[in-house]
């Protein structure tokens, strides 16, 4: 009779509060994932407001009302296997219901496998609680779609990488206003649109069609060019030319030395411009045509005379771009350009901002020749790309810091006027922002110097050459000697297949942090059926930034760590090494292609499979090679160890 009092209690408590606590404080949303063989999952994921959780499964008979999820399955489809959460619940013993109770704070996803086709209906039941009360049981009702060309989703390879792409294009568009070649068109485009017996409205009109315009100058020609590779060859072409662009040796090189070129132009060494008749024709038809002409004209010129200083900054942009999916680069241009717009808009809707602007001066060439130095950093990217994917042994981990620190420590000594160039002016004082900047400078030259002696620098992993590079790392015996972790465990009496470690490619291939594995897929199959283990496949390059951080910051996580050591099979697939295989292993494509280079042989076997084309991209195989789950990058640590938990 007391669990029934109480939980008849708790619910009237509930029912109270449906009037005094209107919300529910959970926000929901849902996703569905191939497995293959038409299998597919089915993720519901729980948003918890700060303070505010939810009950676990359950069931209770006499307690909380706890999570509930009902699918509603269309006809011939089934559900297989239970419903299971992300992660353990927090539990704790309730004196009223005298039972312990699992709870969940922050996130939680909850997954359901169903075989079939079809929509599928689910319904969500919750009740939120915090310290003080409970909202009344809430439920919410979706609709996903599975088995219509549902392959491994290749969207989500994007959600982390593609938002700190789209937010590095907008920095780094605020960045190049401040170039000599940009701020001085400010006062031009004020000039413009104070011109004419123009009404407040129209000129404000103008002004927004002069960003538009920039906007379309710049990614127009990006899209173009994508869209119509896609439309000649589909996506097979277009994954081909970006790989192209991001990894062979001469589109690499020739970056590395524009790069270069630019920075010795920044430094004052000379000049880089566009041919005057070009830049002085879009001026002309500036001031020859009336309306939108005009103000189209004005947007070209600004694009044109800028080129200058903004097409290294673009280039950088669009190369880290393209190491994400087709639609990348237009996307990172279009946030670029948009940042680079907005300040000439709104200073030609209001040109009374104008006043509050610095001066042009000497400043400006301060911070051309601090891009220099920046230049001189990014450059090496390229090379250092390069020098991996053909295994030239140029650039290894040591070389590349050591550049690094030297650039930056000259940056250090010419914020605090110990440098100067060419067209500087007298430094006779250091103002407090230029010693901020070079304290920040410093500081990140003392945080860089450990990594000669082998410390991970996990925020800069991206841009590093491999650990597995470095010739030397403090308490390491030697550079072949690996990691201190567990290798995966080799049974005595595996007899007739390849072991982790000595197969093919294994001669000039390694995987991160120690671990041991196959670099084909075929051999890392043979081996996962006579161990018994699921297959650990992971799609990744060697100029690969985002494959470098997942490495370094979620892979060297102690407990993920142990788990790709001894619980999977691990098999690499580098879909940008240039190395030719044997004829044997050459691959025909559909349309009639043979490739014979290992990249490419991995390039095309992610895309025809599981429809990616970026990287990293991750699948586990069953033992007997069926697709289990894929993951794409992700830097949620707890995430991807609740992951590998759940298939391994």
């Amino acid at each position: 009779m007391k669990r029934i009092f109480t939980a008849l209690a708790a619910s009237l408590i509930a029912a109270v509060s449906l009037f005094a606590q209107p919300q529910t404080h959970v926000s929901w949303k849902t996703g569905v994932e191939s497995l293959g063989d038409g299998l597919y999952e089915i993720t519901a994921t729980a948003r918890m407001d700060a303070g505010w959780h939810i009950y676990d499964l359950g069931p209770y008979e006499f307690g909380p009302n706890p999570t509930a999820i009902t699918f509603t399955l269309p006809e011939g489809a089934s559900l297989e296997g239970e419903l299971s959460a992300s992660r353990e619940p927090e539990k704790y013993y309730d004196d009223i219901f005298e039972i312990n109770i699992g709870y969940y704070e922050g996130e939680v996803s909850f997954s359901q496998k169903v075989r079939g086709s079809g929509e599928v209906g689910l319904t969500v039941e919750w009740m939120a609680c915090d310290e003080n009360n409970c909202t009344p049981l809430n439920d919410e009702t979706f609709s996903v779609t599975i088995g219509q060309q549902q392959k491994a989703p290749a969207s989500k390879s994007a959600d982390g990488s593609i938002w700190s792409m789209i937010l590095a294009a907008i920095l780094w568009g605020f960045a190049a206003l401040l170039t000599p070649c940009v701020f001085p068109i400010i006062p031009m485009t004020v000039s413009f649109f104070m011109k004419g017996d123009y009404k407040p409205a129209q000129n404000r009109f103008r002004a927004l069609m002069y960003g538009v315009f920039i906007i379309l100058l710049y990614t127009v020609p990006i899209a173009v060019l994508i869209l119509v590779t896609r439309l000649i060859g589909g996506d097979a072409v277009t994954a081909d030319i970006f790989n192209w662009l991001a990894t062979h040796w001469l589109p690499n090189i020739i970056f590395f030395l524009v790069f270069m070129v630019f920075a010795a132009s920044f430094f004052g060494a000379f000049e880089i411009v566009l041919p005057s008749k070009l830049s002085n024709s879009s001026d002309a038809q500036v001031d020859k045509r009336k309306g939108l002409g005009g103000v189209f004209f004005l947007a070209l010129t600004l694009v044109l005379v800028s080129f200058s200083c903004t097409g290294p900054i673009v280039g950088t942009v669009l190369i880290n771009a393209t190491q994400g999916e087709f639609w990348a680069p237009i996307v990172t241009m279009f946030a670029f350009s948009l940042a680079f717009a907005l300040p000439f808009v709104l200073f030609a809707m209001f040109p009374g901002l104008l006043k509050n602007l610095p001066k042009s001066g000497g400043w400006l060439n301060t911070v051309k020749v601090v891009l220099g130095f920046i230049e001189i950093a990014l450059g090496f990217k390229f090379l250092s790309t390069a020098d991996q994917v053909y295994h030239w042994g140029l650039l290894n981990r040591e070389v590349y810091l050591a550049i690094w620190i030297v650039d930056f420590t000259l940056l250090g000594f010419y914020l605090l006027g110990k440098l100067k160039f060419k067209f500087d002016s007298d430094v006779k004082y250091i103002s407090t922002g230029r010693l901020v900047l070079a304290i920040i400078d410093f500081a990140f030259v003392v945080w860089m110097i450990p990594g000669m002696f082998g410390a991970p620098l996990k925020a800069l992993s991206g841009y590093l050459p491999p650990m597995e590079t470095q010739e030397f790392v403090l308490g390491r015996q030697s550079a072949s000697a690996p990691a201190p972790v567990q290798a995966t465990v080799v049974s005595d009496d595996v007899q007739g297949v390849v072991l982790p470690g000595t197969g093919k490619y294994s001669d000039f291939l390694e995987l991160p942090l120690g671990l041991q594995g196959f670099f084909d897929l075929d051999e890392a199959k043979a081996y996962a059926a006579a161990v018994g283990k699921p297959v650990f496949l992971d799609f990744t390059g060697h100029g690969c930034v985002n494959c470098r951080e997942m490495e370094s910051r979620v892979w060297s996580n102690p407990d993920v760590l142990g788990m790709l050591a001894n619980d999977f099979v691990l098999c690499a697939l580098y879909c940008d090494d240039k190395i030719k295989v044997d004829e044997k292993d050459w691959v025909t494509t559909d349309s009639g292609k043979t490739l014979k280079t290992l990249g490419k042989i991995n390039s095309h076997y992610g895309l025809t499979e599981f429809g990616v084309a970026a990287q990293p991209f991750y699948v586990i195989l069953s033992p007997s090679g069926e697709v289990r789950s894929t993951r794409s990058y992700n830097l949620d640590v707890d995430a991807f160890k609740a992951w590998l938990s759940s298939v391994k």
